[in-house]
């Protein structure tokens, strides 16, 4: 079943790769949708692909990459979109 999600992650992530991590991650697992940094020093995300592959994705961004420092993540539902463009960062 597809499923979409809005992920925040905040901690140390800004500044240590951590959107790239996030779309090679979202590549992995063959998931749409795009991460972005925020003003506030948090990083947003939305993914959106098969129910089983945003669970693993989810697992990853809460692990991060070897130089972040993954304080919390909040997960909200979303709407999927049905839409499979592939996974950008945005600046």
């Amino acid at each position: 079943m597809r499923v979409a999600r809005r992920f925040r992650v905040t901690g140390r992530v800004q500044g240590v790769g951590y959107r790239y991590f996030a779309e090679a991650a979202a590549q992995a697992e063959g998931l749409s949708g795009w991460v972005q940094n925020q003003f506030d020093g948090s990083v947003e995300i939305v993914a959106e692909g098969e129910g089983e592959s945003v669970l693993r994705f989810e697992a990853k961004l809460r692990r991060g990459p070897a130089h972040a420092r993954v304080e919390r993540v909040e997960v909200d539902e979303d709407v999927p979109s049905g839409r499979a463009g592939g996974f950008t960062v945005r600046p």
